[in-house]
């Protein structure tokens, strides 16, 4: 009976040491891939690669499972039709036993054979940017599992292609000295032929405290120093000139005498001037109206008449519309108008400009509010909002248009760059931003012919973002 037991035994250790004979061992140079190509349509994802099995052999009794899988960045997983290359009984067993469905292909290995493999699948947003994996199984006789190693089939990367801009500024000028005005406009009224100024007549009251604001804006500011002080008074074209000259001329010393009584301003400090009729305000108005006849008031207004004679020339040709501008537009003609000119002093920390920013803007000039800026990083918050506080200051720059138009580009707020791009007049940086925007806007022809335009006026970025469109063409 013992003898009998050992000779199972042996047998046993036998069969076992044959299962083991030839066991596959899966590394990198296991499988092969070739002509990998893994497109996305409107709808659907491609993929196309070969398999060689030519460093690998299975025998008789073993099997090789091929899973490619595509893998989200989120983990999300996606089976893809599996294959098995099984050795002859193997192969032979599978077709007789095991249930074969379009998501498993069984193919019979030979020496250096290639696999053609072909999905085509419903895509989906999180496949943009998730990897195709091939898993490798080596299966025994008995179908345990003998090694097993995972091959990067292709890295997905479907996120859009678009043109990336590069911000180009231009640096603005250093004012040695900041020198600033204020203007303003009072309607002060007086009694008929009177000149002294009455603060409780009608509504002398607000616009005498127009004036008082203004100055009191300027000298409220420790950083702000007045340097002059003008007052221009006009009366209106009715009435003898002579006596519009009187009106106008005391009208204006009332009013600078009323101001040196709430100020010590020096003395001579404030400067004086009259207009005895303001024709150039009766002239705007009308050219800017649709009063009846007013191409014949206007032709008497820029006649060579002498005031009077032009005042009675339309009073008696268009008694009508006379009467209109009397009563409507005359009143408006009375007014006195003043200049206030101050000096600021300069800016250099950057923590005391951004603060100054968000409290006096106007006191800051285009190279603070740059200067301020380039201590930032690009697309802060305060990084555009000085870009955007300098431009609502100096509307009519052209620098300051630019470099708005630059920073709005890097943001997304392509309305806002083409409206200050607009304005933004043709240095060599306006064109290399109007090409920028157009190309972030999709229009690669003409964002081409103002790169190219830029690239020739030296600007050093235009050759990059020239390739960087060809790229984007040709992809």
């Amino acid at each position: 009976m013992k003898q009998l037991t050992s000779i199972f035994a042996v047998c046993a250790f036998a069969v076992a040491q044959h299962a083991h004979a030839g066991a596959i061992v899966l590394d990198a140079s296991s499988v092969g891939l070739s002509d990998v190509s893994i497109e996305r349509s409107e709808s659907f994802l491609n993929c196309k690669f070969t398999i060689t099995v030519d460093s690998v052999d299975i025998n008789s009794n073993r099997e090789l499972r091929l899973n490619p899988v595509i893998i989200g960045d989120d983990g999300t997983e996606l089976a893809l039709p599996a294959m098995i290359v099984a050795g002859r009984s193997r192969y032979i067993n599978a077709q007789r036993h095991e249930r074969l469905s379009e998501q498993l292909k069984l193919y019979r290995y030979t020496d250096g054979m290639t696999l053609p493999y072909s999905v085509s699948l419903p895509y989906e947003e999180w496949m943009e940017t998730a990897r195709i994996e091939l898993r490798e199984r080596a299966l025994g006789c008995c179908s345990e599992k003998e090694s097993e190693y995972t091959l990067t089939v292709e890295t997905l990367d479907f996120t859009p292609k678009v043109f990336h801009a590069t911000a180009v500024y231009q640096v603005p000028v250093a004012e040695a000295v900041k020198t600033r005005e204020l203007r303003g406009r009072a309607f002060v009224d007086f009694p008929v032929n009177r000149t002294e100024i009455r603060p409780d007549y009608r509504n002398n009251f607000v616009e005498l405290g127009k004036i008082q604001a203004s100055i009191d804006s300027v000298r409220s500011d420790a950083d702000v120093t007045i340097t002059a002080l003008s007052i221009k008074g006009f009366a209106s074209p009715e009435g003898p000139w002579d006596n519009n000259v009187r009106l106008a001329k005391g009208r204006t010393a009332a009013l600078k005498e009323y101001v040196e009584t709430l100020y010590r301003f020096d003395h001579g400090f404030i400067a004086t001037s009259y207009e005895p009729e303001d024709w150039e305000g009766l002239r705007d108005y009308v050219v800017g109206s649709n009063i009846e006849n007013r191409q014949g008031i206007l032709d008497i207004i820029d006649s060579s008449l002498a005031p009077d004679a032009r005042d009675k020339k339309i009073k008696t040709t268009y008694p009508k519309q006379y009467a209109f501008l009397l009563a409507n537009v005359y009143p408006a003609l009375r007014h006195s108008d003043y200049k206030i000119d101050y000096t600021i002093r300069s800016y250099t920390d950057p923590e005391e400009i951004i603060r100054v920013m968000y409290t006096k803007p106007q006191n800051l000039s285009l190279e603070e509010f740059f200067s301020a800026a380039r201590t930032l990083d690009p697309g802060s918050q305060t990084y555009n909002d000085l870009f955007e506080t300098a431009v609502r200051m100096y509307p009519d720059s052209e620098i300051a248009n630019l470099n708005a138009a630059a920073c709005a580009i890097n943001r997304g707020d392509l309305d806002s760059a083409a409206r200050y791009i607009d304005k933004a007049g043709d240095a060599p940086e306006a064109i290399y931003t109007r090409g920028n925007l157009a190309a972030v806007r999709g229009d690669y022809d003409k964002a081409l012919e103002y790169l190219r335009q830029a690239a020739r006026l030296k600007v050093s970025d235009a050759p990059a973002a020239i390739e960087q469109i060809r790229s984007l063409i040709h992809k």
